[in-house]
């Protein structure tokens, strides 16, 4: 919610044309190539569907009927495990369980004849996961292609309290015009997980590398794009790219968590991590990046301290007038306390918190 132009920006960059974008989600063609490429390559979407088909129900005969009609006999194999989920809201279909028990039923029946299986199917296989989603009646059937969510790179193995998503953190990254000949500092590691985004970012590292996805099991589909996304990915990495990335915080703690995950990135040696305040920073260099997400402030004896904190950066940064500074914070008064009314101001959601991404553009270094 709230990026869906930027994942349509990354789409649009692997090729895919015909996206159109709806409150929370996006909707785009491609071939079956595709599937491997969007899930190891989009940085800021949550995960990939495959939308089987749409169409309207207002009883649950036409829901049997309609989804028996559509191929799913050409996408799940006849030992798959298939697992319905739901949602319902505002339709005559409210009932979440009956709607998926009339999908699966219905699912399970056009695969029997299909394939002419006159028995119960096995299940035994890989597992597809079927979204049955009901909006004002309008039925949308979908198979996850992901798995797990894609903020999982496979990366962190371990955090810090409420850390912050890695889509989210790639997409205050790609907020931004940072370029990887830049300085990029984030003041607030945590567990360093904008540091590593920006990492991969800057060496073109597709997100999904390192991991697996749900549809890599499914025989229906040609196992050979996974290999050739693979290779791509490998082909267009910049292993090369010279990177100034540099995370700190207070807290011993997560310096070594922000170290351990970045070193299962296997981006060990670009990111230098550091214990120290945020008071104590001082830029070295022209036309850097200050990118994080501080404390917020919202637990109690918490909020004059972080307060404090958000004057330190703001003195701090009115002496660097060539940085380039975004923030994202829930406090309401961040710009008095920084001292400036930020360039630009995107509202954003960090899980279920609204929150603002302050943005200010620092000016051209001579």
């Amino acid at each position: 919610m709230g990026l869906e132009g930027l994942v349509k920006e990354e789409i649009k960059q692997l090729g895919y044309v015909n996206i159109q974008t709806e409150n929370g989600r996006v909707i785009f063609e491609s071939d079956l190539a595709g599937i491997a490429r969007s899930n190891i390559w989009l940085r800021t979407a949550d995960r990939i569907k495959i939308m089987i088909g749409q169409f309207s129900a207002f009883s649950f005969e036409e829901l049997f009927d309609q989804t028996f009609e559509l191929p799913w006999h050409e996408w799940i194999e006849e030992e798959g495990f298939i697992h319905v989920v739901g949602k319902s809201h505002k339709s005559k279909l409210y009932s979440v369980p009956d709607s998926q028990r009339i999908v699966k039923k219905a699912i399970v029946k056009k695969i029997q004849e299909r394939k002419k299986i006159y028995t119960a199917l096995p299940e035994t296989g890989p597992r597809y996961k079927v979204e049955v989603s009901i909006l004002k009646d309008e039925v949308t059937l979908s198979l996850d292609a992901s798995g797990a969510g894609l903020h999982k790179r496979g990366y962190r193995i371990d955090q810090v309290e409420a850390p912050l998503k890695e889509t989210l953190a790639a997409a205050l990254i790609q907020l931004t015009n940072w370029r990887p000949d830049r300085t990029f500092v984030d003041p607030f590691a945590g567990s360093g997980t904008i540091p590593i985004e920006a990492a991969l970012i800057g060496q073109n590292i597709a997100p999904g590398f390192n991991r697996s996805f749900a549809a890599e099991e499914w025989n229906t589909l040609p196992q050979d794009i996974w290999e050739r996304a693979l290779e791509e990915a490998e082909d267009l990495a910049n292993y090369d790219q010279p990177l100034d990335i540099q995370g700190s915080d207070l807290d011993p703690k997560a310096i070594q968590i922000s170290e351990q995950n970045a070193l299962e990135a296997g981006l060990g040696d670009l990111i230098q991590f550091k214990q120290m305040r945020v008071e104590d920073f001082k830029p070295r260099t022209e036309g850097g990046y200050l990118i994080g997400n501080p404390p917020y402030g919202d637990r109690i004896g918490e909020k004059k301290e972080v307060e404090k904190m958000y004057q330190s950066i703001g003195n701090i940064m009115h002496d660097h007038p060539t940085w380039s500074v975004y923030l994202l914070t829930s406090n309401e008064n961040f710009e008095q306390l920084y001292g400036k009314k930020a360039t630009k101001k995107r509202k954003l959601f960090n899980g279920f918190i609204r929150t603002d991404y302050y943005q200010y553009f620092g000016r051209k270094p001579k």
